[in-house]
C-alpha cells in the first residue's frame, strides 16, 4: 500500500492525476507550532476526500512551544471523518530543549489529541532521531519512520513501524517538484482497519 506526503511546498496538486497512479493514501501538512497553518491544507484535505484517497493530517512539533497550544492549533483546524487516517505528530527537531522536556511535550500533545479524536495519533520521525530520543517511549503509539534506503528498517527493541517513508525524491504526474514516497506495513484491509471508524463525538471536542 503506497502513498505520498506533501505540504504547500508542492504547490497546487492535481489530485485526480495522483489518484490515477495507484496510490492508496496521502499525508498532508496541517499545522506547525502554536499558530502556523499550511496555506494549502484545506484545499488538499477536501480534494483527497473528493478523489477517495485515504487522507491523514500532520503537525510539525516545536519543542520550545507549549504542547497544549500546539495541540489546540491542530484540533481547531482538522476535522476527521470515518475512513481518515489518525492524526500525526511530526517530531524531528529538539530546538535546544532537554530530552525530558521533549518527551513530556510529545506526551502532552499525543494525550490531548487522542482525547479530541478518540484514536491514538501516529508519531513520525526519522531513524536516527527515533533511536536517539524516542526509543523506549511511546511504544503503544503507531510509528511512521523515515529512512531513505531500499532495505526494510529494523528498530532496536523490536518495535514494528506502521508506515515507512523510504524516499524523498519522488516525481509523479500532477505534482510539481519532489514528493516523499511511503509504504504501509500491511494489506488493504489492514489499512482500512487502521483508519478512524467513526467521527469523533462532539462531546470530546474540548480542545
Amino acid at each position: 500500500m503506497h502513498g505520498i506526503d506533501v505540504s504547500h511546498y508542492q504547490s497546487v496538486i492535481e489530485w485526480d492525476t495522483v489518484a490515477d497512479q495507484g496510490f492508496h493514501f496521502a499525508f498532508i501538512k496541517a499545522t506547525e507550532g502554536e499558530t502556523h497553518r499550511d496555506s494549502l491544507f484545506c484545499r488538499n484535505w477536501d480534494e483527497l476526500g473528493r478523489v477517495g484517497l485515504k487522507r491523514g493530517a500532520y503537525h510539525f512539533f516545536r519543542p520550545t512551544i507549549s504542547a497544549l497550544n500546539q495541540a489546540e492549533n491542530f484540533a481547531d483546524l482538522v476535522e476527521l471523518e470515518a475512513g481518515d487516517l489518525p492524526p500525526v505528530l511530526d517530531v524531528e527537531v529538539i530546538d535546544g530543549v532537554s530530552k525530558v522536556e521533549l518527551i513530556n511535550g510529545i506526551r502532552t500533545w499525543l494525550y490531548s489529541v487522542e482525547i479530541k479524536y478518540d484514536i491514538k495519533p501516529i508519531i513520525y520521525t526519522n531513524y536516527k532521531f527515533y533511536h536517539q530520543y524516542l526509543l523506549g517511549h511511546f511504544d503503544d503509539y503507531p510509528l511512521w519512520l523515515a529512512k531513505y534506503n531500499h532495505r526494510r528498517p529494523r528498530l532496536a527493541g523490536g518495535k514494528e513501524w506502521n508506515f515507512w517513508q523510504y524516499g524523498n525524491k519522488g516525481q509523479i504526474k500532477g505534482v510539481e517538484g519532489y514528493v516523499d514516497y511511503n509504504v504501509f506495513n500491511g494489506e488493504l484491509e489492514d489499512l482500512e482497519a487502521f483508519c478512524l471508524e467513526e467521527p469523533p463525538a462532539r462531546i470530546l471536542s474540548g480542545l
